[in-house]
């Protein structure tokens, strides 16, 4: 028990809000370093077709206004002292709105999106080699900046409202931060524009030859700031207070810090709405020792003009392809009743699931791929084929890692996990057993973006001398340790890559051990 809590002093706090995929939630980040239980709403996620994934951004800001008004009460309920507001945000998820009204002028389009994958495979031979040498990834399968352009181009309310100086585009960051600050401050942090495929790593700004190139006009684009720069403070208005917004960051880099990445070669996994691998790579791009699909150079945060770099390799639909088996096809109950049922399910399995709902990034490169269950028979379990699919999630967390591995030229060091997901040991145990390496939970994983964001604006406002002060205090994290015999992870491992090879056409380049 801290002394604030013996005495009855007032503590001070962070108001943190996580505005995923599916959900949005706000809580208070406590100066011990802990969260209070979240306020949260889930959010609908829409696919008018197989290519296309949008959202409604009127109801995501919706969502927040009333998940941090529950969030404040809270605090005046605990007396709690809040110094500030800090924002973590699905990343390269974008709009565009009309800065006069204030109401978006389209639908939001996912990060899952993949309208212009067949498109954007045509500039590949022109563009890939100069994008990976300035922005760190390929033309890859969505271009935000492009959508905007066509927007522009073909949207009569869009083009109305460029023509009249009052459009602004921006992803899920920008949209939250404009409208808190009562639309004083049209930014982008650098960890979501990183995500936007047009972030030059050597300037910190827009890359200007591609931009120009898709055709998206210069003058909507936000001003990118640091993860903890000028964003402004909120207007009273909204929230019925003034506070300072802090820090903004992508979900997965403010997982990086709170889950306890810190250092070059310490890795994240985080399973939420997709599966992100995420690698402290240091404090200058990575030189990319053998290209690897689908493995980016991110900028893992930007702080006081000093950036730390990582490396990522991500499967896009994971926990939303365990959603569409329990909800959409209904196979399961529910996630929670299928993590159940796998656990029943001890011996082998030939039940094999790749949870390819929106193509392929790593180890091939196949943004058209589709998921495949395989693997059934008459003895087939229901247990069975729950472990199968928690099977096919480890499976590509192992894709991942060995793809960023490559990349690196060297083996991660430490591997933490966090998400929803992470809480099924089953599926734990699959990865450490399948990566033939111990795998770190940590501890209040599932508020790790939340708790993230807050501690690197917590160190501005003064709540921790740094971010690895503000994890310092949180419980070690339990480990899950490889049981598996070797014979018998390199057997699984074929079978799954001569799966992906015969479902996509394209044979993964596997050099599993050169790096470990």
């Amino acid at each position: 028990m801290t002394r604030a809590r013996m005495t009855g002093e007032r503590r001070r706090g962070v108001l943190s809000i996580d505005e995923g995929t599916t959900g949005t939630r706000a809580a208070v980040v406590l100066d011990d370093g802990g969260a209070a239980p979240p306020a949260y709403l889930p959010l609908s996620v829409r696919s008018p077709d197989h290519l296309r994934v949008e959202q409604d951004a009127t109801e995501i800001w919706a969502n927040t206004v009333m998940v941090c008004r529950e969030a404040l009460d809270w605090a005046a309920a605990h007396r709690v002292e809040i110094t500030g507001v800090t924002i973590s945000t699905q990343r390269a998820t974008v709009l565009l709105w009309d800065t006069v009204t204030g109401s978006p002028l389209s639908q939001a389009v996912v990060w899952q999106d993949r309208r212009y994958a067949a498109r954007l495979r045509e500039w590949e031979p022109q563009w890939d080699a100069h994008l990976v040498e300035h922005t760190g990834r390929p033309v890859g399968s969505r271009a935000p900046l492009l959508w905007a352009a066509e927007q522009v181009a073909g949207n009569a309310a869009v083009r109305r409202a460029h023509d009249a100086g009052r459009l602004a585009f921006g992803s899920v960051d920008t949209w939250l931060v404009w409208k808190l600050t009562g639309g004083a401050r049209h930014v982008m942090s650098a960890t979501n524009a990183v995500a936007a495929g047009a972030y030059d790593l050597r300037t910190g700004d827009w890359h200007e030859p591609w931009v120009a190139f898709l055709g998206c006009p210069r003058d909507v684009l936000p001003e990118i700031v640091d993860d903890d720069g000028d964003f402004g403070a909120t207007d009273p208005s909204v929230l019925g207070v003034r506070l300072p917004i802090l820090s903004v960051m992508g979900d997965q880099h403010a997982a990086m810090i709170a889950l306890g990445a810190h250092r070059p070669g310490q890795a994240t996994t985080v399973h939420g709405t997709g599966t992100f691998l995420d690698a402290v790579a240091g404090d200058r791009p990575p030189v990319h020792r053998r290209p690897v699909p689908g493995v980016l150079t991110l900028v893992g945060w930007r702080s006081r003009g000093t950036s730390v770099f990582s490396l990522e390799g991500y499967a896009s639909t994971t926990g939303s392809a365990m959603r569409w088996l329990c909800e959409e096809i209904g196979l399961f109950d529910s996630p929670a009743r299928l993590a159940e049922l796998a656990r029943e399910h001890t011996g082998p399995t030939r039940v094999m699931f790749l949870p390819a709902l929106a193509g392929v990034r790593t180890p091939v490169w196949s943004p058209e791929a589709t998921g495949i269950l395989t693997g059934l028979s008459l003895s087939t379990t229901r247990a069975e084929l729950a472990r199968g699919v928690l099977n096919g999630f480890a499976h590509s967390v192992c894709d991942l890692l060995e793809g960023v591995e490559q990349v690196m030229g060297r083996p991660v060091t430490d591997l933490f996990c966090g998400g929803g997901l992470a809480g099924s040991d089953v599926l734990m145990s699959a990865q450490a057993d399948l990566i033939g390496r111990p795998v770190r939970r940590a501890r209040d994983h599932e508020t790790a973006s939340l708790r993230g964001v807050a501690y690197l604006g917590g160190v501005r406002a003064g709540l921790w001398p740094s971010v690895s002060a503000a994890v310092a205090g949180l419980q070690a994290a339990p480990v899950f340790e490889p049981t598996l015999p070797e014979a018998e992870r390199l057997e699984s491992r074929a079978a799954w890559r001569d799966l992906l090879a015969r479902h996509t056409g394209l044979e993964p380049d596997a050099q599993e051990e050169s790096t470990s």
